[in-house]
């Protein structure tokens, strides 16, 4: 077995791949980029070098740097995680030429399966099921469109050395099948530096059925349970599950027996994923072949108990499969969902920045998280932008859902823009409880996925009313208690008026529209605060206890986490509720007479910046004339005269900052003001 071990990756396969190297006294070193000089996997390992910039050009795709580090640090091997440089054969080549162990299958099975044409090519020698269609080298536009017509319609166009979607068509007919050549020739020329296309059956609603295999050097291949990776937004997957729900007994024998020829058929080794796509009959045809481990392998890890990343270490190293095939159970039920940052309603665009607040539903034998991703660390733009992977087990699908849908509940992020409620929405959706799914069911049903609204939106304005009072008066018997005076009016913001229930008064601005302002009034009823919100009479009461807010409506009592977070002077504060989380920045209310008293009107209602004058010393104003004009948090204010009289003197120019509560200007009121 290794001593020690590199890790040609980052985020939360590198950290996956540590936490078992540990278990098993293997040391690891770990690579690191710019921006990911205090990333978690580095924190993690035993010792970690740096590779160069941020890009991944400049860091983790230098194969040639990388080896170099393996050797320096005295690794035996490189486990090469997924993405980056685990399917270049390259690579794995280079690693082989250096007396380094790749821990992964070697450079010719990754070649072989490199090209989806050659791929399906030897996949149909070995007896593989194949989708109808045309995979030769001839790429002429005669050969194309005879052979588009044997295929029939619909058929898929595709390039031959892509992924993601990209070089990819669905024709309908003959008359599109020219035009489709030339666009996915000039995408494929583009992404991949290949333009050569394949054409198949293009099946409505498959689903996407994948099988986990093993083999080791001595031979052994075996396949270890299915996953249903069909819920997949532009051939992304979203949530993955195993098993596949609905298979027979007997179909599952033969995906699994198919997907071992397949990796006997390139004298596999290691751990590889074969995709199948499933059409409605069941029957099954080849798609392609991961030559690594998959970012959704823990669900499987879960249905079998088995540590897959201790297999690939101990195959890697020259040992036999832990199992025989007959020796493989499956138990319960898993489900993985990828977090991602990402911004659901403005068509899933990536999400930078820092992650200011992070709580996790707590790991056990039914919820376990992989992430490389802590609070305060900042998702960069240069990499994918998933922030954890959430995978639940149960001892049915049912109740595995049930635990998916409640640990996502559990989950809370503020700081930037995430995809939580779409999944909850995916998990919760009739369609995808029943199992009634295939690869179009994000696009099928995308309305209802996205963009739900929430049914508490009116108790979360409430809640973050109530969460801003109890706040104001903590700082404020906190300032009392480290004044000279801590009994002194001054200090205390009780809504005290004289005569009058005292009121407080809150602005709240939705982060998500930030048209949406609600000027809020709570009355001080002494046992709990009054407010009317969208015609219901509210009773609130509660306090902040660690950050989270117990708070009360109407008898309802809810313990609210809250993130609290000052951007650019603006006070955001997110509250996580059953529904989900909700986002609100804290603005400065419009002042009244009603709500202070016409002196205080000169003085600065907040932290700001004088803008400009708009009279001048000498000049007389009447009630309600602008006098002055100050900018905070990104918006203007206009300081007007609170009775008619004449301007004495300004205090503040133009372009000085100004602190709440500051005297910007006089104005002498007239004889019958005074």
């Amino acid at each position: 077995m290794f001593t020690k071990i590199l890790i040609a990756n980052r985020g939360e396969i590198a950290c996956r791949i540590i936490q078992t190297a540990n278990k098993m006294g293997i040391r690891t070193v770990a690579l690191y980029s710019d921006a990911d000089r205090d990333a978690r996997h580095v924190a993690m390992a035993d010792e970690s070098f740096y590779l160069g910039g941020s890009a991944p050009a400049e860091s983790y795709l230098k194969g040639d740097v990388i080896i170099e580090i393996a050797k320096q640090s005295g690794a035996q091997a490189i486990h090469p995680g997924y993405g980056f440089l685990s399917e270049n054969a390259e690579f794995a080549s280079l690693c082989e030429q250096n007396g380094i162990e790749f821990i992964g299958p070697s450079s010719d099975a990754i070649d072989a399966m490199g090209s989806k044409s050659a791929a399906k090519e030897i996949m149909g020698n070995a007896n593989v099921p194949l989708v109808p269609g045309y995979h030769g080298d001839d790429q002429s536009d005669a050969v194309l469109l005879a052979e588009a017509e044997k295929v029939g319609f619909p058929m898929l166009i595709k390039a031959a050395f892509g992924g993601g979607g990209k070089g990819m068509r669905i024709v309908e007919s003959q008359g599109e099948v020219l035009d489709a050549i030339n666009s996915a020739r000039r995408e494929a020329a583009s992404s991949f530096g290949n333009d050569k296309l394949l054409m198949e059956r293009y099946l409505r609603q498959p689903r996407h059925v994948e099988v986990q295999v093993f083999a080791d050097k001595a031979g052994n291949t075996i396949y270890l349970s299915d996953r249903d990776c069909s819920i997949q937004r532009r051939h992304q997957k979203v949530v993955e599950e195993a098993p596949a729900p609905g298979l027979s007994d007997a179909l599952r024998k033969q995906m699994g027996e198919a997907a071992v020829a397949a990796a006997k058929a390139i004298n596999y080794e290691g751990a590889g994923t074969v995709e199948f796509l499933l059409d409605t009959d069941d029957s099954f045809y080849f798609m392609e072949m991961n030559t690594r481990l998959q970012v959704e392998h823990p669900v499987t890890e879960l249905v079998t108990g088995q540590d897959l990343v201790k297999w690939q270490l101990v195959v890697a190293s020259g040992g036999e499969l832990p199992l025989k095939q007959d020796e493989v159970t499956i138990h319960g039920h898993s489900f993985e969902a990828r977090i991602y940052a990402e911004d659901p309603h403005n068509e899933f665009l990536p999400a930078s920045g820092k992650l200011n607040y992070l709580r996790e539903p707590d790991q056990n034998r039914y919820v376990r998280i992989d992430s490389g991703i802590r609070e305060n660390d900042v998702i960069s733009n240069f990499y994918d932008p998933m922030i954890a992977k959430l995978i639940v087990w149960d001892e049915s699908r049912p109740r595995a859902l049930q635990r998916l849908s409640h640990s996502l509940s559990e989950y809370q992020i503020s700081g930037l823009k995430h995809n939580i409620e779409f999944l909850t929405n995916i998990a919760e959706h009739q369609a995808f409880v029943d199992a009634d799914f295939s690869t179009d069911f994000i696009d099928r049903y995308g309305d209802t996925l996205i963009g739900q609204v929430h049914n508490e939106a009116d108790n979360a304005i409430a809640l973050a009313a109530l969460y801003q009072v109890l706040k104001r008066q903590q700082v404020a018997k906190l300032n009392a208690i480290n004044s000279h005076d801590p009994y002194s009016p001054w200090n205390q913001v009780s809504g005290f008026r004289l005569n009058s229930a005292a009121v407080h008064y809150v602005s709240l601005l939705d982060a998500q529209d930030n048209h949406n302002q609600h000027d809020l009034v709570l009355t001080d009823l002494g046992h709990a605060l009054h407010l009317g919100l969208n015609g219901q009479a509210l009773k609130l009461s509660g306090e902040i206890v660690d950050g989270m807010l117990h708070g009360e409506i109407n008898g309802h009592k809810m313990k609210v986490a809250v993130s609290t977070q000052q951007n650019e002077q603006i006070d955001e504060l997110t509250l996580f509720l059953a529904s989900g989380s909700y986002q609100f920045k804290s603005v400065v209310a419009e002042l009244t007479q009603d709500t202070v008293d016409s002196a205080e009107k000169l003085k600065a209602p907040m932290n700001g910046t004088v803008v400009t004058h708009l009279v001048q010393v000498g000049d007389s104003v009447t009630e309600g004339q602008g006098l002055l004009v100050m900018e905070a948090m990104k918006m203007e204010y206009t300081i007007e005269a609170p009775y008619d009289g004449t301007v004495s003197e300004f205090y503040f120019q133009s372009g000085e900052l100004v602190s709440d509560g500051a005297q910007l200007l006089d104005v002498t009121p007239n004889a019958e003001e005074s």
